[in-house]
């Protein structure tokens, strides 16, 4: 039976912000979004998150999680304190595997290996996760006997000078035996600097009962970093940033600068794909193979095909491009475009719930909406299909090798047959049959004896 209790209840003061510490971003999510997305690789039999701060906002931040149970923290009186709250909560099995585990919500990326790691070190007592630091200052220092063996946990303000020389550090994070913490909970007191009830005292309490207390230590230094001021979660957007590159070059993408890059989502990667510089990738993206993305492009739930291009400065957003495509420079692909093999998307054309069939292209300042555009039709400059009048959508057809010529505007609900043309400049607000040409434009007339405005002289 595995509870995992995440304490989240702080002020964050120093954040500066009137947003609950625990809702500021990382990678495109709140940080306690990335706490509980690792807390569920394990797989746990309840999470509680323990809210204090801005505990509505929180909560409704959540809301839609059903695996997720709150208690509050008020008021705020210490991590043993918070952890207390979430007792009532636990479940017992009774058995070796029986465990809680406490993390943090303003430490974002532990990682689910090495928090199984810790789970896996606590045997028949309880672990603590700790971390070598050059400089420890601040930090609680993990007291250690002449056997090595793990005593006691001493907070920073409360350690003396010898204690002060140790650099191994407690993370905060630990796993014990429910039953044997909720126990050490109702023992622990606040008699220390901060007057507060420190979690880290159930160290010293389980060493008193003759269980052992394990340390495990985190595969990457910037796992158990904390943020509590916006220079720290700066540093730890790129820290991250930096993993997410180093992970996409191992597995073969290239990218042109890997300190210029964003993932805030997730991004899964073909063999021989290119990514530029400035680039922002959220949500679900999937590139496949021998993928190109231009400088400066933004890629939101996107899927896009093998060996397509993306020119600089596009926007993709929940989109789907074929194989071979080629969209941008500046092109926008909004919600509900699929681009079909092979098509063109140029520059300053802005395509929304669209289909774009094979090896059509429309390649310079269009807008098209609501459409179903078949293969190989070309699409003037200018274009545009009117699909709202105001309070409908309607929409707009245009079957194979159907020739649109610039500045068309063409009135939804309409259609353009199979192989048909429409003249430059043409209002379409009749269906346009099959293999003609169509135009709308009045008569061309040259006035005689006009002459331009001049400017009138200042009086």
């Amino acid at each position: 039976m595995l509870n995992i209790v995440i304490l989240a209840a702080g002020l964050g003061k120093r954040m500066q912000s009137n947003l609950p510490k625990v809702l500021h971003p990382l990678a495109g999510k709140p940080m306690l979004a990335h706490v509980l997305d690792n807390a569920r690789a394990l797989a746990p039999d309840r999470i509680i998150v323990v809210v204090g701060h801005g505990a509505e906002r929180v909560k409704q931040a959540f809301a839609d999680q059903p695996d997720i149970e709150f208690a509050l923290q008020s008021p705020q009186q210490g991590t043993g304190h918070a952890v207390q709250q979430a007792v009532p909560a636990l479940l017992e099995g009774g058995g070796h595997d029986d465990a809680t585990l406490v993390l943090y919500g303003d430490v974002p990326l532990v990682q689910a290996a090495t928090l199984q790691g810790l789970l896996a070190a606590r045997a028949s007592g309880m672990a603590v996760l700790t971390e070598k630091l050059s400089d420890p200052t601040g930090y609680g220092r993990i007291v250690r006997n002449d056997k090595n063996e793990v005593i006691r946990i001493v907070e920073h303000k409360d350690a003396t000078s010898a204690e002060h020389a140790i650099n191994e550090v407690n993370t905060g994070i630990l796993a014990a035996p429910t039953g044997r913490l909720k126990d050490w909970l109702s023992r622990i007191d606040n008699n220390n600097a901060q007057g507060e009830y420190y979690l880290t005292d159930v160290v010293g309490l389980s060493v008193l009962d003759g269980l052992p207390v394990h340390a495990a230590h985190p595969s990457h230094a910037w796992e158990t970093l904390g943020v509590n001021s916006r220079v720290q979660q700066a540093q730890l957007e790129r820290s991250w940033q930096q993993e997410q590159a180093r992970r996409l070059l191992e597995a073969g993408v290239t990218l042109a600068d890997p300190a210029r890059f964003d993932v805030r989502g997730s991004l899964v990667c073909g063999r021989d794909v290119f990514i530029d510089v400035g680039c922002v990738f959220e949500g679900k993206v999937e590139l496949a193979d021998g993928v190109r993305i231009g400088p400066h492009c933004v890629v939101k739930d996107a899927v896009i095909g093998a060996g397509t291009h993306i020119d600089a400065f596009s926007h993709i957003q929940e989109a789907q491009v074929a194989d071979e495509a080629r969209i941008g420079p500046y092109a926008r692909l909004r919600p509900g475009a699929q681009i079909g093999p092979q098509a063109h998307v140029g520059n300053f054309v802005e395509i929304k719930k669209s289909v774009l069939g094979e090896g059509s292209k429309a390649n310079h300042l269009a807008y098209i909406g609501d459409a179903r555009i078949g293969a190989r039709v070309n699409i003037g400059a200018g274009t545009i299909t009117c699909n709202y009048d105001g309070v409908n959508k309607s929409l707009t057809v245009i079957e194979d090798d159907a020739f649109i010529g610039s500045d068309t505007q063409l009135v939804a609900p309409v259609t353009v047959g199979q192989g048909a043309t429409l003249g430059a400049g043409t209002t379409l607000t009749r269906n346009a049959p099959a293999g003609k040409l169509t135009i709308s434009r009045p008569a061309q007339q040259t006035i005689e004896g006009w002459t331009r405005p001049v400017k009138k002289p200042k009086a």
